[in-house]
């Protein structure tokens, strides 16, 4: 139960990665479900509000499309099911195509123009849907066409 406190003083931790330490540091599968169980009844463990913080803090600091999120949620021990709610309840209140155009926004902010080619790329490596890819190249264009014709 020591070890689990101390694990978890120094950030937030998911339940995955607390029996993956707990194991590495020699205890029974028995031993890590209990002090797992303990450090969840004393809410210091709880995977939704992690993922719902994690997404949160995710979305402000390094956006990240909806398929990327999920994905990197399951890669710290999140559910799929679990991962799929937070994401999905996290994009009712943000819209993927902002967040995408945030994204955007960063990458050309020394006034570096991306091609539609790169923009795809670009989005798509960041875990954005191919709509929300396509709606904000057919946005680009058009803003391209604006700047033309002046």
């Amino acid at each position: 139960m020591q070890l689990g406190t101390r694990f978890l003083a120094s950030r937030d931790r998911t339940v995955a990665q607390v029996e993956r330490f707990l194991a590495s540091k020699g205890a029974s599968l028995v031993q890590v479900r209990q002090t797992v169980r303990r450090l969840s009844d004393l809410s210091y463990l709880n995977d939704q509000a992690y993922a719902q913080r994690w997404v949160v803090n995710r979305l402000t600091n390094r956006p990240r499309g909806r398929e990327r999120l999920k994905a990197e949620l399951q890669a710290k021990g999140i559910a799929d099911g679990l991962a799929e709610q937070v994401v999905a309840e996290t994009f009712r209140e943000v819209d993927e195509e902002t967040v995408a155009h945030r994204v955007l926004q960063t990458a050309q902010r020394d006034g570096r123009r991306l091609t539609p080619s790169q923009t795809t790329h670009f989005l798509r490596r960041r875990g954005f849907s191919e709509e929300t890819i396509d709606r904000m190249i057919e946005k680009q264009g058009i803003h391209e066409e604006t700047v033309h014709e002046e």
